[in-house]
């Protein structure tokens, strides 16, 4: 790298978040930071959210060193904004992916999506990371993105590559879950967790098997894999993973994944339950509304999304959009009204295939990007993780072609 590209920054700086999250006080929880290392680590990690703990907790299991450097405190970026429904369905439809690439190209990164987020629950369950991790059932609803007929169309093309997914007519959506009637697509297999807290967990099991996390350190540059950082300090590393987030690596991400902005309100503890069968809900519409319940008994309901990323602009929409939102859930879950306790935006990511990208960087076989654009960063991340835990253990993932960051020219 010439050194006039090391300095123009590693990552891009923004306001991941605006308005209040419902988990605050899980944000308050700040743990303490590491000591830089006097000399080289193995694995340098930059970010300390949801992905870049997901990877610290994997590779060091693996008996891999750790360090983990982020310019906020590990959890306080986007993963604070985080709505966690952890799903494998992908927001651009199966048959519309198909049309794109191939039914059986499609139908593999899908499959490979729904592996990696159920051995993530496998993996949360067996080591019990307190992050209030539910499974819940996925309700998919017919709408501007898929009508009646197009819902049944993919429904049958998840059958017929192993997603089971049930439709069901709108007179039973009614009777079964209690919202307006509504065609929808039935799926198993999804759940939902606190973001904050399975980041903390995650991060407090990396750190127990020999991680370091040194926060706030704002990494400024890179030559070869050595990081320069704002302070004038430098880390070498024989590995360095791209984990930052929304915060987009400029110089190594390519432009198709992009940035905009997300809204969400939550209501108040207790309100739960308000329709039927614990399903976490969403439409097959642009734009599109979801929810789900805590475990706490809140909604959370989010959507709207917009396609810039300033965050004054975002952030001055904050109070309509805790308007329209709560509106839309009403009408969706046939109730009166939904009262809101807190409001916020945040930073999106997104993508072509609405699917993440994880590999390695161009012309740097020692530089790792984890970026888990699209609506399912819990899942991308778990994904994140597999495949350059494999790639580092000389066990190439078989699938991780699929999630290639430059998969579009």
């Amino acid at each position: 790298m010439t050194s006039s590209a090391q300095n123009i920054g590693l990552t891009e700086h923004r306001d991941l978040r605006g308005g209040r999250p419902c988990w605050t006080a899980d944000i308050d929880k700040i743990p303490a930071s590491d000591p830089l290392p006097d000399g080289p680590v193995d694995i340098t990690i930059v970010g300390a959210g949801v992905v870049g703990a997901m990877l610290a907790d994997r590779l060091t299991r693996d008996g891999r060193e750790v360090l983990l450097l982020d310019r906020r405190p590990p959890a306080h970026g986007s993963t604070a904004a985080s709505t966690a429904l952890v799903m494998w369905a992908a927001d651009v439809p199966l048959t519309h992916l198909a049309k794109e690439i191939g039914e059986a190209e499609a139908a593999r990164r899908w499959r490979r999506v729904y592996a990696a987020m159920r051995d993530l629950a496998a993996h949360i369950d067996a080591t019990g990371i307190d992050c209030t991790r539910i499974d819940r059932p996925e309700l998919y609803l017919a709408g501007s993105l898929l009508d009646d007929d197009a819902l049944r169309a993919e429904g049958e093309m998840r059958r017929a590559h192993g997603l089971s997914s049930t439709l069901l007519d709108a007179a039973s959506v009614a009777e079964r879950f209690g919202i307006a009637p509504r065609a929808a697509l039935l799926s198993e297999g999804c759940y939902e967790v606190d973001p904050v807290r399975l980041t903390q967990g995650l991060l407090r099991r990396a750190r127990a098997q020999g991680a370091r996390a040194h926060f706030p350190c704002d990494v400024v540059g890179l030559d070869g894999t050595t990081l320069m950082l704002d302070n004038g300090r430098t880390v070498a590393a024989k590995h360095v993973i791209l984990a930052g987030g929304y915060e987009r690596a400029t110089l190594f991400l390519p432009p198709a994944f992009t940035v905009g902005s997300s809204y969400a309100i939550a209501t108040a503890p207790g309100t739960a339950p308000l329709w039927g069968g614990d399903a976490l809900i969403w439409e097959a519409a642009s734009p599109y509304l979801y929810t789900r319940a805590t475990a706490d008994g809140r909604i959370i309901a989010g959507g709207e999304d917009e396609d810039f990323a300033d965050a004054d602009r975002r952030d001055a929409l904050i109070g309509a959009k805790s308007g329209t939102i709560p509106a839309k859930l009403a009408a969706m879950i046939d109730v009166p009204d939904v009262a809101v306790d807190c409001a916020w935006s945040a930073a999106f990511g997104d993508s072509p295939d609405g699917l993440p990208a994880i590999g390695r960087a161009a012309n740097h076989d020692k530089l790792w990007l984890a970026s888990a654009f699209g609506g399912n960063g819990v899942s991308f991340a778990a994904l994140a993780a597999e495949i350059i835990a494999g790639d580092l253990a000389g066990t190439p993932d078989p699938d991780a072609a699929c999630f290639d960051p430059y998969r579009f020219g």
